[in-house]
């Protein structure tokens, strides 16, 4: 798939459309473990400052364009006629994938990782409504804290055994990408995605921001407004360092 780097980070020029159909084919060759992320600045910023961040996310196969920013700042690099109109963004990719293999359960199956059981519980809860056909194989909520030494062992065990080759991660980032890239070679085979905040927003308990808001590229601003304590410096700071290196690069380039 077509890339264009974005302050040093490989962004895959895709649409939903695109990113489903090479998840599902990769899914099908059950031959190795391939990892997904879905970037936003966030992410773009920390794989460019953080040097262990950075290793891990280049472990990724395919890095999807979540935020704005990034779509406008791939659109910058291509040819008029070939720009995208929208981003891919990972709980609506996690929807899209969901509603490309409902009644398809023979072929793909479906491993939530990650947040409270209860969270999980009513994830699949939800997603049985939605998508019947759907095949939710497996679940895991890992301990609070510190994980015992054989935690990843059962992890992959329940993974191996569900069948499961669409497993999504919800560890929050970067746990959630250092993980995939750390065990990738010893993971199950399918597609890991790193999913973030999918499972809240899916299960009910947090609220997505409006679509124009999205559309915006404002997001990061509703969600800071909805939690600032948590989220004011996370997104103050590595929004700046995105626009700084951003600007930097086009103007070394």
């Amino acid at each position: 798939m077509l890339t264009r780097s974005i302050i040093g980070l490989p962004v895959a020029v895709t649409t939903y459309a695109g990113a489903v159909d090479w998840i599902l084919d990769h899914a099908g060759k059950r031959d190795r473990a391939y990892a997904v992320e879905a970037a936003n600045t966030h992410v773009a910023a920390l794989a460019r400052t953080d040097e262990e961040f950075g290793e891990a996310i280049r472990r990724f196969d395919l890095i999807c364009p979540d935020g704005m920013p990034l779509v406008w700042a791939l659109n910058s690099q291509l040819p008029t006629g070939e720009k995208l109109t929208d981003r891919v963004y990972g709980p609506t990719l996690m929807l899209e994938t969901l509603k490309a293999t409902d009644g398809r359960s023979s072929d793909f199956k479906h491993f939530l990782l990650g947040g409270k059981q209860s969270t999980l519980d009513d994830l699949t809860k939800n997603f049985a409504e939605r998508f019947p056909g759907v095949a939710i194989a497996g679940t895991h909520s890992p301990p609070f804290g510190e994980w015992p030494e054989n935690e990843f062992d059962i992890i992959a065990g329940k993974i191996r055994d569900s069948g499961a080759n669409l497993i999504w991660v919800g560890l929050g980032c970067p746990k959630q990408e250092h993980w995939i890239a750390r065990h990738k070679d010893r993971l199950p085979p399918g597609v890991y995605f790193g999913i973030g905040a999918a499972f809240a927003f899916h299960a009910g308990e947090v609220r997505q921001a409006p679509m124009l808001i999205q559309r915006l590229g404002m997001e990061w601003a509703y969600r800071v407004a909805m939690e600032p304590r948590r989220l004011f410096k996370r997104y103050f700071t590595y929004n700046t360092l995105f626009l700084y290196h951003l600007v930097r690069d086009h103007v070394r380039h």
